[in-house]
């Protein structure tokens, strides 16, 4: 069984801020894992139509400028291409595709706050990998690969097509149907706006959308990180930095709402077979219904550690899991922005350096 000081699970942003600051510090026994296929995390699996013109702001990588790619250039294809030339550059070794199954005690080891933790792995055929014992995890695993449906009644019973935004590709899929779009956030209005330009659309949100007059500057971005801060602090379920940030009117949206396209309308009663029973009992025939209301942190290779505290989240001292510094979470709460996972990973290290009592290079 190979002992090590470090396991970074996941190769995002967050995963690979985190590699290139243990190996900045010298910390040598680690491992990164990350469950793609190649670079680039979730963005690998982003919309075509999803360009370097309309994504909603990429950071650069630590002391690597952000990707010179020309507007038209799909974000699936020049993010992980700037990923990828990072790990080059950095000569970080990432071991893909591996996929964590569970991270639990070590039951050989003495109980204590720094018993060994063992990772528990599949690779690319599903067959276990080797054990990995580690002092410590930095958890990095992200949302897409757990994308939320709510419950409506009736669900199971629609005959037209459902997706997600996680299975989303591009609006020509639905040219010439009605389709209904789940969810208030800036997916929803990305494809309620593409969607329109091929076929029918009928907008549903739980509540009524609140759009900003206001540009989003640096203050209204750090207010937004401190409410996650607070959330994550006391222990409570945490929801992603942008559903703090709220939404923004811009151009594009402004020509949507004078065509129409932004007519919300309330969740409906009840799925259809055929389409929607609508909140006044009217019915909506709809072809497909697209399902654009997020994503929930993959931490389920976690439950073992038994993390989630009795307020539903996840108490939080910095990276850290207050109940349990053996674990950072980074990418999570206020690191799962791009420019607070380049933060959360040097955090995470410079703490795991200070509680392993490593001599290690200064930060």
């Amino acid at each position: 069984m190979r002992a090590l000081d470090a396991v970074v699970i996941g190769a995002g942003q967050a995963g690979l801020s985190a590699a290139h600051h243990l190996q900045r510090r010298g910390v040598r026994q680690v491992a990164v894992l990350d469950a793609e296929d190649g670079p680039g995390g979730a963005w690998r699996h982003r919309w075509d139509s999803l360009t370097m013109a309309t994504v909603n702001g990429i950071r650069e990588l630590p002391d690597m400028p952000v990707p010179e790619a020309d507007d038209a250039t799909p974000a699936n294809i020049a993010v992980p291409d700037y990923f990828a030339r990072f790990e080059e550059r950095r000569g970080l070794d990432v071991q893909r595709p591996v996929r964590v199954t569970r991270v639990e005690d070590d039951p050989s080891a003495p109980p204590g706050p720094w018993q060994p933790l063992l990772v528990h792995s599949v690779g690319a055929d599903g067959r276990e990998l080797p054990v990995l014992r580690t002092r410590a995890v930095l958890n990095a695993t992200g949302t897409w690969t757990r994308p939320f449906v709510p419950a409506v009644p009736g669900a199971e019973s629609f005959r037209g097509r459902q997706l997600h935004t996680a299975e989303y590709v591009a609006a020509e899929e639905f040219a010439g149907q009605h389709v209904g779009i789940v969810g208030g956030g800036i997916s929803a209005l990305g494809h309620l706006q593409e969607i329109a330009e091929v076929g029918q659309t009928s907008w549903y949100t739980r509540r009524e959308p609140v759009l900003r007059e206001r540009e989003f500057t640096e203050e209204a971005g750090r207010e937004a990180v401190a409410g996650v801060w607070d959330a994550v602090r006391e222990g409570r379920p945490v929801g992603s930095v942008v559903s703090h940030t709220g939404l923004v009117w811009t151009p594009a949206l402004r020509r949507a709402a004078q065509r129409g396209i932004l007519e919300r309308r309330p969740m409906p009663r009840r799925i259809l077979p055929g389409g929607v029973l609508e909140s006044d009992g009217t019915r909506t025939a709809l072809d497909a219904i697209l399902w654009a209301t997020g994503f929930r942190h993959e931490l389920r290779h976690l439950r073992p550690l038994r993390l989630v505290g009795p307020l539903g989240g996840i108490a939080m001292d910095g990276t850290a899991v207050a109940a349990d510094p053996r674990i950072h979470l980074v990418g999570h709460g206020p690191g799962a922005s791009t420019i607070g996972a380049n933060r959360a990973g040097r955090a995470a290290v410079n703490r795991l350096v200070k509680d392993l009592d490593l001599e290690l290079a200064p930060a």
